[in-house]
């Protein structure tokens, strides 16, 4: 009966798998860019260097799985001085942290074309659980036949629950940056055959 039981397991586990398609991201077609308040404007931003896997479960996208990882020491703001303050232990102490990881633990649908990803959020040294709102764009076949996939990510992250604390008072009142980051990220994925 134990052996039946194990078999069991390991045709569930089999059949789950050939659902299972790999993507993995076009960088030349994606971006992961942030906005963060600076006393009256906003200060934009990207990470140049990112990559990110999805395990995609067309049938069931509850069974789906996402990796993004980005190099933090690639973070740009088109300002030298500033990303070199950026890179420093102020913020991302990239030396020290050179990675910034998400990993889902979890996917729910949450309206059409939408799902709530969830999952491990780890910069510096600080990992806290986060729900990310993710549109799911849609497949298409490029020229060449692959198969592509696309996605959209946008949500607001509060850089002190990650350690990026550094921030100057102003005279008149006030700080020179919000604790609030909004977060975007755009991916179109490659099929890998």
């Amino acid at each position: 009966m134990k052996q039946v039981r194990l078999l069991a397991i390991a045709a569930l586990f089999a059949s789950t798998s050939l659902f299972a398609e790999g993507f993995k991201v076009d960088k030349a077609h994606s971006q992961a860019e942030f906005r963060v308040r600076h006393m009256m404007s906003s200060v934009t931003g990207r990470f140049n260097d990112f990559d990110a896997t999805i395990d995609l479960n067309r049938a069931n996208p509850a069974a789906s799985k996402v990796e993004f990882t980005i190099q933090a020491a690639s973070i740009n703001t088109a300002n030298e001085n500033r990303d070199k303050h950026l890179r420093s232990a102020d913020f991302f102490e990239v030396e020290k942290y050179p990675t910034i990881r998400f990993a889902s633990t979890k996917i729910t649908p949450a309206g059409k074309d939408r799902y709530d990803v969830t999952g491990k959020l780890t910069i510096r040294d600080v990992t806290k659980d986060v729900t990310l709102p993710v549109t799911f764009l849609g497949f298409g076949k490029d020229p060449w036949g692959n198969e592509r996939a696309g996605f959209e990510i946008e949500t607001t992250l509060n850089r002190k629950d990650y350690g990026l604390n550094w921030n100057k008072a102003l005279d008149q009142g006030g700080f020179l940056l919000a604790d609030d980051v909004k977060v975007l990220i755009n991916i179109e994925a490659v099929q890998q055959k």
